[in-house]
Parts: C-alpha cells; sequence; structure tokens
C-alpha cells in the first residue's frame, strides 16, 4: 500500500508513517476460506497429546540469528508474549492442541539440542542419514521427536517437491526435518519474503527477525509442529490428495498468514514501526513472528491467528 499524500512537518511525518505502519488490527482468532473440497478425517490413529518432548539437531553451519530465532519460536508455544502486544505465539499452538481429542494444552520442551556444525553426514541429507540422524537424535530420550534442522548449504531430500518440511516416521519414531528456505527452493518455502515462483507476484513482506532464512525457517517448523502432533505416525487427521498426496491441517492452507489471505496475498498481519517486519503473533520478550494458517475441521475454514 502505497502513501500518496505528502507531508510537509517532518515531526507529524514521522507520526503519521508511524501511524501507517502499526496495523495491529485486534482480530486474535479468525476465520477465512471455506472450501468445501477439503474434508480433513481423522483415520483413528494416535495423535501426541499431553507433552511434546523435542530433540533438536542444527545440522551444519547454521547463523545465529537463525538458531536464536528457532529456539526463541520453541520457547514461546507455551508461554504468552506481552499482552499489548497483540496475537499470541500460545494462542496458535493451542489451536493446534484442541485438534486432539480430549487433550489440553499439549506441553512443549526441548529436553536436547545440540549442533553437528562439521556436516558429519555430509551436505546432502539422504533418506539413509535422516535415519540415522533420527536415531542418534533419541537415543536414551524414549519418546523424543527429533527436529532436525539443515544448514542453508545442505540439500534435504524430498522437500522442494511440493514441501516445505517433512514429518515422517522411522522406525517407529516421528519426526520433523527442515531445511533453510533461504537457499532450499525459496521460490516456493521462502514467501512471502521472497517473490514466489508462482501465481500473482504479491507484495514481499520484511521478516520480522530481519534474516530471511529464519523467519521461513518458523513457518516450515510450524508446519511440521502442527503435522507431527495431528498425524505423527501418518494415520491420524489427513486427507489424501491428487496422487495420494498427503493433505494435512498444515498444508491445506499454503501461503495464508492473516484474515482476507489470497494468492499472492498474505492476509492482513502486523508491521513493526521500529523495523518495518511484518508478523501476525508474539511470543517471548516481545519477539515476533509470522506464522502458518493451518486447516479447522471443525469450520471448515483455514485459520488465522490473526
Amino acid at each position: 500500500m502505497e502513501c500518496s499524500r505528502r507531508i510537509s512537518s517532518f515531526p507529524f511525518a514521522v507520526v503519521a508513517i508511524s501511524l501507517l505502519l502499526v496495523v495491529l488490527v485486534s482480530v486474535p482468532e479468525a476465520d477465512a476460506k471455506t472450501d468445501p473440497l477439503i474434508a480433513l478425517e481423522n483415520h483413528g490413529g494416535k495423535m501426541l497429546k499431553s507433552k511434546l518432548n523435542l530433540s533438536v539437531v542444527f545440522y551444519g553451519q547454521l547463523g545465529r540469528i537463525q538458531k536464536k530465532t528457532l529456539r526463541a519460536f520453541l520457547k514461546s508455544l507455551n508461554k504468552n508474549g506481552p499482552v499489548e502486544s497483540g496475537s499470541q505465539v500460545s494462542s496458535w499452538w493451542r489451536m493446534v492442541s484442541s485438534y486432539v481429542p480430549g487433550a489440553a494444552e499439549i506441553k512443549v520442551k526441548v529436553v536436547k539440542q545440540y549442533v553437528d556444525a562439521n556436516y558429519s553426514l555430509g551436505k546432502v541429507m539422504t533418506r539413509d542419514f535422516i535415519k540415522i540422524l533420527v536415531k542418534n537424535a533419541v537415543a536414551g530420550l524414549p519418546g523424543a521427536i527429533p527436529v532436525i534442522v539443515g544448514a542453508r548449504d545442505v540439500t534435504v531430500e524430498g522437500l522442494c517437491m511440493g514441501k516445505c518440511s517433512e514429518h515422517g516416521v522411522i522406525e517407529e519414531i516421528p519426526y520433523v526435518i527442515i531445511g533453510n528456505p533461504e537457499t532450499e527452493c525459496p521460490g516456493a518455502c521462502a514467501w512471502p519474503f521472497h517473490r514466489s515462483d508462482y501465481g500473482p507476484a504479491g507484495a514481499i513482506l520484511k521478516p520480522p527477525s530481519g534474516d530471511v532464512g529464519a523467519d521461513a525457517m518458523v513457518v516450515a517448523l510450524a508446519s511440521g509442529l502442527a503435522s507431527v502432533v495431528t498425524n505423527p505416525s501418518l494415520t491420524g487427521l489427513y486427507q489424501l490428495g491428487e496422487k495420494a498426496n498427503m493433505i494435512e491441517v498444515s498444508t491445506a492452507c499454503p501461503g495464508m498468514f492473516g484474515t482476507g489471505a489470497a494468492p499472492g496475498y498474505a492476509g492482513k498481519v502486523a508491521v513493526d514501526p521500529l523495523t518495518g517486519g511484518s508478523y501476525n503473533a508474539v511470543g517471548v520478550k516481545g519477539k515476533k513472528f509470522l506464522l502458518p494458517a493451518f486447516w479447522n475441521p471443525k469450520t471448515s475454514t483455514c485459520w488465522t491467528v490473526m
């Protein structure tokens, strides 16, 4: 959106521009886009509930901002940010928890994390290598969920083929793996912080952390966690689409982040007046994030936190 009115007085200009940037619309929990073609069903498989213990592996040399941003997001899932700052990351997570029948909010805890800075298995993560990482991550930690985060120079087999994060099961161990969308198909997985490879061009948003890779990885990780909770063994909440493609709560609403979202438009989100970063949720210590919409089977709509 552009402002065509010229403001002659500098002090008043600063105030006016700040007011234009603060788009904190008070719509904390909104539904949008009814799609009668989507009908996610619970196929009787187990869902995760009560607690979610994570073993996080930073594979390769990730940047400091990227690791810091991902850690802050995980800490924010069960904790409220400043009330006056708007919608909460914890509200988004409570919605994920609500999909599990009879379950209260799922408590998230990082029980282990380490950095494999020397690329112990190389820079191309094949299925066989992912299996090794998954098993190493949960050694001595029964019930923990491995979360593998690849650095920008790591290629992850299976990503960039219609999905920006992957969750699966290896020897009955559910896992989540994400790449760095700054280099791993940015036109598909870094939008709206990078120009899309398909559809309307749309406005490119500034990432809330200032790092495209960091905030695109948050979107991928959020999507992966929502899927691993609702469909951990690939027998839970999902729908089979074309060519047996599995549609899940986190993949049914691609590219949607706020109310009114449409192809090429992320939806109505907030803009930080100090940094210009776009966000829709606030976490610990006021940290800002842009979190994806997901499908709400109860209302047959795409639900957004803002």
